[in-house]
């Protein structure tokens, strides 16, 4: 054992060895850091267990336990957008109670009350599952580095999840009203002052975008809803990954642009309906046919589109063009996906083949779209294509006419 200087010259390190690793704890004075010495000294004379009676109550605190041993030996195996969504729940949910605590004094009592507070606090099932399931991994990281006897979060119960509202998908007819508003965006208009406001004439602002990004958007709603991208694979397609009848899905993007691998980890073949191949070859020729390596969603400098760059996409033209077509509430874009899974099911597909295209398990599959099974039961098969086809032309048939109008 032994007691030195902390790293950052800021108090003193007792370092001893316990089960066959090495453990520390940090303090302010260096007498108490000695005096901590004798202690453990003292107790592996009466055995193991005198010393972990001791060594349990304190130890380092979760603030420092997660930045010195959780982050450089766990969290580097998560993928960012997972580290990124546990440091956010970590700052607003755990920190400021528990963070200050040694390991050693996280008991079960304290856990049940810190998830007790949040809930009081009216913290939703859903967030404080998220807090749950970071705390616990580091809890159990600490225990099986025998920082601690065991992870006391497993004996918390966890509240009761409330129930989500089945899946919606939008129909095809749906799904191209959106994509029209995307193409032929009308004018914004700034409406004139208020009495008693600074005088402002009412005016209209450019229509959003170019020919080739109202394009490119229309092209991004295509995408997920009939080929079932999800948007961080969508943001690192590439024009070689589409080909003659089917769209190879291998890699995706994380949120700061850079590629990783797909959520499962595995490539997959999405089947290429012929409407959405037809739109992929007009944007092709539309951008001057580029190399295969061409991002479909690429930043001005060719990289992927980082998690920004969606989030504006989604508020200043998906947002926008969901309104025109009526939608209240807003769907996310990543609920198009639901509609291609809609489309496989009402056209009688079996559900591994559903579940294969999605990217899901089968026991995801049959969980989310348990409901549609039943309603396409005995309903009579329909023809994908066929049907966005039909809700092509109607959408523009009733354009036309709203605009003779």
């Amino acid at each position: 054992m032994s007691v030195e200087r902390a790293r950052t010259g800021n108090g003193w390190v007792a370092r001893w060895r316990e089960h066959g690793r090495q453990h520390s704890r940090q303090f302010t004075l260096k007498r108490d850091a000695e005096a901590f010495e004798r202690d453990v000294e003292r107790r592996r004379q009466l055995g193991p267990l005198a010393v972990q009676q001791l060594t349990a109550r304190g130890g380092p605190t979760l603030d420092q336990w997660i930045e010195q041993r959780w982050t450089p030996e766990h969290a580097v195996t998560l993928e960012q957008s997972t580290r990124e969504r546990y440091a956010n729940v970590y700052a607003c949910h755990i920190a400021e109670q528990l963070g200050d605590l040694p390991l050693g004094e996280l008991t079960v009592g304290r856990l049940r009350g810190w998830q007790s507070e949040l809930l009081k606090a009216g913290v939703n099932p859903g967030t404080l599952h998220k807090a749950r399931t970071f705390l616990s991994s580091v809890l159990r990281h600490a225990a099986e580095s025998e920082a601690i006897p065991g992870n006391p979060l497993s004996l918390v119960r966890a509240p009761k999840s409330s129930q989500r509202d089945a899946v919606r998908p939008l129909a095809p007819v749906t799904v191209e009203a959106i994509r029209h508003a995307l193409l032929d965006p009308p004018a914004r208009e700034v409406a004139p002052s208020l009495p008693g406001q600074r005088e402002r004439r009412r005016y209209e602002l450019p229509r959003p975008g170019t020919p080739q990004t109202r394009q490119r958007d229309a092209l991004i709603v295509s995408l997920v809803a009939y080929a079932g991208l999800r948007p961080g694979e969508l943001r690192a397609l590439r024009l070689g990954d589409v080909r003659e009848n089917t769209i190879l899905v291998q890699r995706a993007a994380n949120p700061d642009g850079s590629v990783k691998a797909t959520k499962t980890d595995k490539h997959r073949t999405v089947r290429l309906l012929a409407p959405l191949a037809q739109e992929l070859r007009e944007y092709q020729l539309a951008i001057g046919r580029p190399p295969d390596t061409t991002l479909v969603l690429a930043g001005e400098d060719g990289r992927p589109w980082d998690k920004t760059a969606w989030q504006m996409w989604r508020c200043d033209r998906w947002a926008p063009a969901c309104r025109a077509a009526g939608l209240d509430p807003e769907p996310r874009p990543y609920d198009l996906r639901h509609s291609f899974a809609s489309l496989l099911l009402a056209e009688g597909r079996q559900p591994l083949y559903a579940a294969r295209q999605l990217g899901h398990s089968l026991a995801v599959l049959t969980t989310t779209y348990a409901h549609l099974f039943d309603e396409f039961e005995d309903a009579g098969r329909i023809d994908p294509e066929r049907e966005i086809a039909q809700a092509r032309v109607q959408t523009c048939a009733l354009r036309v006419h709203q605009t003779a109008g």
